[in-house]
């Protein structure tokens, strides 16, 4: 089956802007890996004529409709009834469902409204689609060689409905027995446009495996996904293309899937029993937050100091007075000494510093962006210098992430630590 597949978000409160529509994203992710084609996203508010419109423009250009939203009690929760309507399909109880709901309303001691009742009902001749963490179940109808499925707009319902009942209907609908493999690759310190001019012979000449870039967050990914009657045989595929495109920009890689940067540095940092503190000017104390966030960082965090003025980074980090007044505290100098000396204080195998300037002025005659990252062990002194650009916030918080791959280098570098 060649499909073209649109997405119908129903809701007012999407178009109203007071939630996202993150429902597409993940269909449009999911479908895209099943070799699904995407072409049109749709959101309608809670009005049937509106929706009617929709459905009827969907149809001339679409053969897979995946509507979301719209099933639940209230008199705004039209999607089904409207679909209903178009189609000149009778919508009946489906008895699973209503059973599930009457058993919630008894298990919580509350009387069960009679408009509860309308969650249970389908459209006549649909597949069902179980709902399994709330009431309204999903469905999936063909009509005149057209596709109609309907979830419920929550995702904590809509996604678990989706992977364990729509895909595998999906994947039927394609007649197809191939197997459907998927990796992630995580790069970090490499733009979106420089990595896609490195790999444009190969996103442009892509049939199977496909690639897919995905900027965001001062990062990359690529979402490589392989089709083959054989698992073995994608997963093959996935292999080859993987070692193609790391040795163009493998220097940019550091993790697979869902990872983080702070996930990996903490992980390289338990494995192999090695401690570190930190002592954050620029950072405000953004990296050691973040580490705490990770399980397991308090087996190789000792601590740090938050020394945002000279004064606390002279009398309580011990920076020598010369150092400020000759180098400034942005500086490679001032970094060196900050990493060196919180290594000592908290007794720790690694200390890491940052310094530099967020904005919004510049300072010790440095420009805005300018950072410096210091990293000391037994091993090594390290600093690095970065000029890096946009807003305040985000100086920060990307300083912190070239702090975690800085230090993933550095252990990389230095085995023996």
């Amino acid at each position: 089956m060649n499909t073209k597949t649109e997405i119908i978000a129903v809701g007012s409160e999407l178009l109203l802007g007071q939630i996202v529509n993150s429902n597409a994203q993940f269909i449009s992710s999911e479908l895209a890996e099943m070799g699904f084609n995407t072409y049109y996203h749709t959101v309608t508010g809670d009005n049937a004529g509106r929706l009617k419109a929709a459905i009827e423009t969907a149809q001339t250009r679409s053969n897979v409709i995946i509507f979301t939203g719209g099933l639940g009690p209230t008199k705004d929760d039209l999607t089904k009834e409207t679909i209903a309507s178009h189609l000149h399909v009778q919508l009946v109880t489906d008895n699973d469902a209503m059973a599930s709901i009457e058993d919630y309303f008894k298990k919580v001691n509350r009387a069960m409204s009679e408009n509860n009742r309308k969650q249970a009902l389908v459209l006549e001749g649909s597949h069902i689609l179980k709902n399994d963490t709330g009431m309204a179940p999903g469905m999936a109808l063909e009509a005149d060689g057209i596709v109609y499925i309907l979830m419920p707009g929550p995702p904590s319902e809509m996604r678990p409905m989706f992977s364990n009942y729509a895909r595998p209907y999906l994947l039927e609908l394609l007649g197809e027995q191939e197997k459907i493999m998927s990796r992630v690759l995580r790069y970090f310190g490499i733009g979106e446009s420089q990595l896609e001019a490195d790999l444009e012979d190969l996103i442009d000449g892509q049939t199977n495996p496909t690639i897919a870039p995905l900027a965001g967050d001062g990062e990359v990914t690529l979402r490589l996904t392989a089709r083959h009657k054989e698992a073995t045989t994608a997963t093959q595929l996935l292999n080859e293309l993987e070692q193609t495109i790391n040795a163009r920009v493998g220097d940019y890689f550091y993790g697979y899937e869902s990872t983080s940067l702070l996930q990996e540095v903490t992980d390289r940092l338990i494995e192999r029993k090695i401690t570190i503190s930190s002592a954050e000017s620029l950072t405000g104390g953004l990296f050691s937050e973040q580490l705490t966030t990770v399980k397991g960082t308090s087996s190789v965090l000792k601590g740090g100091i938050v020394c945002y003025s000279n004064s606390v980074k002279q009398n309580l980090l011990n920076v020598k007075p010369e150092t400020l007044e000759n180098h400034g505290a942005v500086s490679g100098q001032c970094a060196k000494e900050m990493a060196e000396n919180i290594r000592r204080l908290a007794e720790s195998d690694i200390g890491i510093s940052f310094t530099g300037v967020a904005g919004p002025e510049p300072m010790d005659n440095q420009p805005v962006g300018t950072v410096y990252i210091g990293i000391a062990s037994e091993a090594q002194t390290e600093v690095h210098e970065l000029k890096l650009a946009g807003s305040r916030d985000g100086i920060r918080k990307r300083s912190v992430k070239y702090g975690c791959r800085l230090l993933m280098k550095h252990l990389e570098k230095h085995t023996a630590l």
